[in-house]
């Protein structure tokens, strides 16, 4: 499938009907579309997933071993997460059925401002059961990500480049200097992580607003252990970070390090999504993007 769109609702019928002989299919609508994916939901229930990447080799190893990474996360993560129903590698597409709860990222603002000490309490832990995982055995199952920080920088001016008319006047200073300032260092033990861990992958239940479960693990790497500590700062703000951490359970990382870092993740990353948020149309990265220059990048006069 990968980056056709026209006959999208044919195919997701087809491929499912393919994989799940039986299984009656009364509805097809689209959930959502990233950098990576594009879901559909079927029935309100199966979700059905399929990579955007136009090569197909490609494509069909990201998904098989995606597969494979979802029945290893299973069995470290403290939390729920999606488990295949079937992959078609031809296609690029996995499918599993919708674990409880809402993307965090469709609640509203004042909700998520409300709970966030307590979902980035459970997300500390999360990130601590990951981070302890012994690399040999994911080594086998993911890619090594790190960057060194002049690239992201560097990239994160690029980006600002695009989006400086969406970037309130305020906070237009702090982010050039940012971008002028030198990055933390490159010098930190890696770590298996989900590498996405943005509000958006996320579930809570919209009632008790308690965590419910991880999604997409799509781009779960070896990686610095901070990037996913940032992408919560991003997303929640300052407190949240500072739990999250606090629940944090390791004796190899330099917790004051760690914050650092997230914080220099946190402002390259926003300006990504915002990029994201203009480039897809989607308002609720644009307003939660604008929402977190607020803290990131403090206004001035």
């Amino acid at each position: 499938m990968g980056s056709r769109k026209g006959d999208s609702a044919a195919d997701v019928r087809g491929v499912v009907a393919t994989h799940l002989p039986g299984y009656r299919i009364d509805s097809v609508t689209l959930l959502g579309e990233g950098e990576d994916n594009l879901a559909y939901q079927v029935n309100g229930e199966l979700i059905v997933r399929f990579s955007k990447d136009p090569d197909p080799a490609s494509r069909a190893t990201r998904v098989s071993d995606e597969a494979r990474l979802l029945g290893a996360v299973a069995d470290i993560s403290p939390l729920p997460v999606p488990e295949p129903a079937f992959t078609d590698a031809e296609q690029g597409c996995l499918a599993y059925f919708k674990l409880g709860g809402l993307p965090l990222i469709d609640l509203p603002q004042a909700g998520r401002s409300a709970h966030s000490p307590s979902i980035a309490t459970v997300l500390g832990g999360l990130l601590t059961a990951l981070h302890s995982v012994p690399l040999g055995p994911m080594a086998e199952l993911v890619d090594t990500d790190d960057q060194p920080k002049a690239l992201w920088l560097d990239e994160a001016a690029q980006t600002y480049g695009t989006v400086v008319e969406e970037v309130p006047v305020a906070h237009r200073r702090a982010v050039e200097a940012f971008l002028d300032a030198p990055p933390p260092a490159d010098r930190y033990a890696l770590a298996f992580s989900h590498n996405d861990l943005g509000i958006e992958h996320v579930l809570v239940d919209p009632l008790a607003w308690t965590v419910t479960g991880v999604i997409d693990w799509s781009d779960a790497a070896i990686v610095d252990p901070a990037y996913d500590f940032g992408l919560l700062y991003r997303d929640l703000g300052p407190a949240a970070l500072r739990l999250a951490l606090h629940s944090y359970r390791t004796d190899s990382q330099n917790l004051r390090a760690i914050g650092v870092r997230a914080a220099f993740y946190a402002r390259c990353s926003v300006l990504e999504d915002l990029a994201h948020g203009i480039r897809t149309g989607q308002d609720t990265y644009l307003t939660k993007s604008l929402t977190a220059l607020t803290w990131l990048y403090p206004a001035t006069a």
